[in-house]
């Protein structure tokens, strides 16, 4: 009767939930889970006497606890783990040869803005020749690099909406350190009407309270932008 008590106990529905690796992942996020975890994840089942995360925690141990070393395993030998069939095996080979080919990758490098000259190159596929306006949002990190550039709202000639909710939602959700506003004018006029200047005012107060400061409002006209930070007037 202890033996079956045991065997149940190592059984992952048994557990509490914040332990079971899936809820886990869920709860607490990817990087909360152990290497025995994620790849009990991947095995998804272990034996009668054993859950899937004990089973990993053999397999690793076979391999001295080292990733590297797990990556070297066939098919077949991951196949001599009680437990670990030709499916599983496979499993296990293609998350570990997906994490190999993305160490090998270049990630791509982040714009990094210095100068409202920066903004213009970044924005000009977007804005350029447009017959209707377009205001869109740059998020940058901490060291001014571009996380993200987002389409705020799409609008006629005359003009288009910027909501500042939506704005700093967007931005909230991206963690981003400081924004950068953008919209162009089809007109070809560069200069800021006073719509532009009340609306540049409220989001700059905004950000301060949000501690997300905007860094500068870019309009595009034509071939030409003006900048609301190189006028001194954010």
């Amino acid at each position: 009767m202890e033996t079956d008590n045991y065997t149940q106990s190592l059984k992952i529905l048994s557990w509490a939930e914040e332990d079971r690796p899936r809820e886990k992942l869920l709860m607490k996020g990817k990087s909360a889970l152990s290497d025995a975890e994620l790849i009990g994840i991947l095995i998804g089942s272990g034996t009668i006497s054993m859950s899937a995360v004990d089973l990993a925690k053999i397999i690793l141990n076979d391999v001295n606890n080292n990733l590297n070393e797990l990556a070297k395993l066939s098919v077949k030998d991951l196949q001599k783990f009680k437990g670990i069939g030709e499916a599983k095996a496979i499993s296990i080979m293609s998350a570990l040869e997906l994490g190999r080919r993305r160490k090998e990758s270049d990630l791509p490098k982040k714009l990094r803005i210095t100068s409202s000259k920066d903004v213009y190159d970044m924005m000009a596929a977007n804005l350029l020749d447009l017959p209707h306006e377009e205001f869109w949002v740059l998020l940058l990190n901490r060291a001014n690099a571009v996380i993200k550039k987002v389409q705020i709202s799409a609008g006629g000639v005359a003009g288009t909406v910027a909501d500042p909710k939506l704005i700093f939602k967007t931005a909230l959700e991206n963690l981003a350190s400081s924004i950068i506003l953008v919209h162009n004018h089809p007109s070809g006029n560069m200069m800021p009407s006073q719509a532009d200047k009340e609306l540049t005012k409220k989001m700059k107060e905004a950000g301060k309270l949000l501690d997300i400061p905007v860094l500068d409002h870019v309009i595009f006209a034509d071939r030409v932008f003006y900048s609301f930070a190189d006028e001194g007037i954010l």
